[in-house]
């Protein structure tokens, strides 16, 4: 139905333009519908993205604004995968030393199971 109604609109209208937007999702679309655990917009990414805007704002130059960055993506992915943030960093600043560096990866949040694996 969205196809014939696009056939019946100018190329270049906004309308078409919406049509084709729309059934290049399809798959997407009917995706989000079928399985009621998908959430139906992004908030929670792009809130935190914008919020770190302000605050890389003044983050002194583009060098610092890259680290202030990564530091606030560690800090919030910590308790989105399941880590008390507090201890998380505890752990991670207390062993980061001696961690062997081929291995740092280990001490993301999303790879961390637990205080134990950083021994």
């Amino acid at each position: 139905m969205a196809g014939r109604q696009s056939e019946r609109q100018p190329q270049k209208s906004g309308t078409a333009e919406a049509i084709r937007y729309a059934l290049s999702r399809w798959k997407s679309l009917c995706r989000f519908l079928a399985d009621g655990t998908i959430e139906i917009d992004n908030n929670t990414a792009e809130r935190a993205i914008a919020l770190g805007h302000k605050k890389w704002l003044f983050a002194g130059s583009e060098r610092d604004g890259d680290r202030t960055a990564a530091i606030q993506s560690l800090i919030e992915s910590a308790p989105l995968n399941g880590h008390d943030l507090e201890a998380y960093l505890r752990e991670v600043l207390t062993h980061i030393a001696d961690h062997p560096i081929n291995r740092i990866d280990a001490l993301l949040p999303w790879k961390l199971q637990g205080p134990s694996e950083m021994a």
